[in-house]
């Protein structure tokens, strides 16, 4: 738990950076590039000559599709929605979670999922708006990009008693910048590079930072908890995220919304079992 706890921080400060230096300013598909090229760049001198192939590919896979799959459709989805509509969507997550995890293990556990729905419950609150009609492509992009974070984490849980950790992560993110790069050449706009030392160390903090340090972090925490924790982690970075906005730019907040909102994904957190049952010490369950 100390792990997700510390990069709920690092995403939730991040986030209000690019909500303010980067959002709108910066081509978005440039700036998931730059910040995947620095990540690889920061784990590429780690790697190891002992890792195996096929573990690498594995790796590189799941670094494709948790972050460059789901960057591509999660930004396809403002064709069709607004900036509210978006975010409401994306806390469906923990719910993939338990689903893809249960998969994983080919069990199905109705009652395991309680504290995931209670999460999504708790975000929804918080983020709820009202919505338009002929809304059902851009969930479904959302839905998408959902599915592809929930599958990354799952799968890597999947492999943590094979992992030489940080040996190897720089396959991930390999993986994930290859897939970048072909979404800034098809859908990049250059012509919206950052324009001031200011944003170009924004991009340095959320490259080597948010980015490097933090899937890698957030990946490995995903081995040592039990999947309701995992997934109900996923949902308080939205309270953490505007808290943070609050305190730092004093940005209009809803208190009530937030409070109701934050306590139901706090109480599902409590909810949660800390391991899943069965677990043992190397497994992927529980790292």
């Amino acid at each position: 738990m100390p792990l997700l706890w510390l990069v709920t921080g690092i995403w939730a400060f991040s986030f209000s950076l690019i909500d303010v230096y980067i959002a709108g300013q910066v081509d978005a598909y440039f700036a998931v590039w730059s910040r995947m090229l620095m990540a690889t760049v920061l784990f590429l001198p780690l790697l190891s000559r002992r890792v195996p192939g096929a573990l690498a590919l594995r790796l590189v896979g799941i670094g494709a599709v948790q972050l460059g799959l789901m960057f591509t459709l999660l930004y396809h989805a403002f064709a069709y929605l607004s900036v509210p509509e978006v975010l409401l969507f994306t806390v469906m997550t923990p719910v993939w979670v338990m689903v893809l995890e249960d998969a994983r293990l080919k069990r199905f556990r109705p009652r395991a999922l309680w504290p995931a729905l209670a999460a999504v419950a708790g975000a929804a609150l918080i983020r709820y708006q009202p919505l338009q009609s002929d809304l059902w492509l851009g969930f479904a992009l959302v839905q998408g990009a959902n599915f592809c974070f929930a599958f990354g984490q799952v799968a890597y849980r999947g492999l943590a008693h094979q992992l030489p950790r940080h040996q190897a992560f720089g396959w991930f993110f390999i993986g994930a910048l290859a897939l970048a790069s072909l979404n800034v050449l098809l859908f990049g706009n250059l012509a919206r590079l950052p324009q001031s030392t200011l944003q170009w160390g924004v991009l340095l903090w959320l490259g080597f930072v948010s980015s490097g340090l933090g899937y890698f972090l957030w990946n490995l925490g995903a081995t040592r908890v039990s999947a309701a924790r995992l997934a109900v982690m996923n949902n308080v970075l939205i309270p953490a995220g505007i808290l943070v906005n609050l305190l730092l730019w004093a940005e209009p907040t809803d208190l009530l919304r937030l409070a109701l909102g934050g306590g139901v994904i706090l109480l599902s957190l409590w909810w949660s079992p800390p391991r899943d049952s069965g677990s043992r010490p190397g497994s992927g369950a529980a790292g």
